[in-house]
C-alpha cells in the first residue's frame, strides 16, 4: 500500500476555513480519496458542504467552542491562516492533533526586499510560527499571488465597465485554487512532505494585460481595458484598500515589470501539471456575469 492511499483506520481530517476557496475544492478532493472530514464554521447552517462532511460549530479564536465534538478522532488538521489562529492551535494540541497542513504565502519566504515587513509577510509569518512552535509535523504551502486575486475585477467585467490598472506590463504566475487545494490534500493524506515548506505559482507567466485576454478569451468577448498610473489608482480605490495593502500591492506589480514571477507548479506534490489561468477563468464564468 502506497503512503498517499487511504487506510481503513485513517482519522478524521479536520478542515478550518472549509467554505473558502481553497477549503471547499479541499474537502471535495478528502472526500474523493476516501478520507474521513469534519469542517470547523462559525455558521454551519450556511456551510453548504457535501452531506458525507461531519460539519462542527466553532470560531478559531474561541476557546469556549473549541470542545471534543471538534476534536474528537482528529489526529490532523488543515491550518487557513485566521487571525487569533494561536486559541485553536492550543485546543488542537491539547486535544492530540500534532499533523498540521498550513496555508501560507509566498510572501513569508521574504525572497524579495518588498516583502520584509509587508502586511502578508508579517501576517502570515506569525501563523507558520505558531504551528512550527508546537509540533515539528507541519507542512508549509506557500502559495505566490492567486488568480482569485482577479475577481477584484468581476463588477467591472460584468457589467462592461472598463478596467482600470497600473503596471499592465507586469509578469505574474497566477496559481489556481484548486491546484493549492490538491497540494494540501497530497500532505494531509501522506506522510512524504512533513517538515517541507512548499512554493505553490501557476504553470506559466503572463503580464497583467495578457491576463485580462484570458479571461475575455474564456468570456467570449471583448474586456475594455485602459493603464492607469499608481496615483490614480491610489486615488480610485483608496476607501476600499488599506494602506498597508495597497503599499504591498503596488510594490508587487512594480517589482515584476523587471523581475516576473519565478514558476513553481505543485507538480512535485501532486504529480499533475499546474492549472492554466485560461481554466481558472472557465471555471469562474459565472463569477464574470457568465
Amino acid at each position: 500500500m502506497s503512503s498517499t492511499e487511504i487506510r481503513p483506520s485513517r482519522p478524521t481530517v479536520l478542515v478550518t476555513g472549509a467554505t473558502g476557496a481553497v477549503g471547499r475544492h479541499l474537502v471535495t478532493t478528502l472526500l474523493a480519496r476516501g478520507a474521513a472530514v469534519r469542517a470547523l464554521t462559525r455558521k454551519p447552517e450556511d456551510a453548504n458542504l457535501p452531506a458525507a462532511v461531519d460539519v462542527v460549530a466553532g470560531d478559531l479564536a474561541d476557546a469556549s467552542t473549541l470542545g471534543p465534538q471538534v476534536f474528537a478522532g482528529v489526529d490532523r488538521a488543515f491550518i487557513f491562516p485566521a487571525r487569533g489562529i494561536d486559541v485553536f492551535l492550543d485546543a488542537a494540541v491539547a486535544a492530540g492533533v500534532h499533523r498540521f497542513t498550513v496555508l501560507s504565502s509566498l510572501a513569508a519566504a521574504m525572497e524579495f526586499p518588498r516583502d520584509r515587513g509587508s502586511a502578508s509577510q508579517l501576517h502570515h509569518s506569525a501563523v507558520e510560527a505558531a504551528v512550527t512552535d508546537r509540533t515539528d509535523a507541519w507542512t508549509i504551502l506557500r502559495p505566490g499571488t492567486f488568480a482569485n486575486n482577479l475577481l477584484e475585477w468581476k463588477w467591472q467585467v460584468s457589467s462592461g465597465a472598463p478596467i482600470r490598472a497600473p503596471y499592465l506590463a507586469s509578469v505574474q504566475a497566477p496559481v489556481h485554487e484548486y491546484d493549492v487545494a490538491d497540494a494540501a490534500a497530497e500532505t494531509l493524506l501522506s506522510d512524504d512532505h512533513i517538515g517541507q515548506i512548499i512554493p505553490i505559482t501557476g504553470p506559466r507567466t503572463l503580464t497583467r494585460t495578457e491576463q485580462v485576454a484570458t479571461i475575455s478569451g474564456a468570456l467570449g468577448r471583448q474586456i475594455p481595458l485602459t493603464e492607469i498610473t499608481p496615483d490614480e489608482f491610489r486615488a480610485e480605490t483608496a476607501q476600499f484598500i488599506p494602506q498597508l495593502i495597497m503599499k504591498m500591492l503596488l510594490d508587487y506589480w512594480s517589482d515584476t515589470l523587471t523581475t516576473p514571477d519565478q514558476v513553481r507548479p505543485a507538480t512535485a506534490v501532486t504529480g499533475k501539471p499546474g492549472r492554466t489561468l485560461a481554466e481558472w477563468a472557465t471555471d469562474h464564468r459565472a463569477d464574470f456575469g457568465a
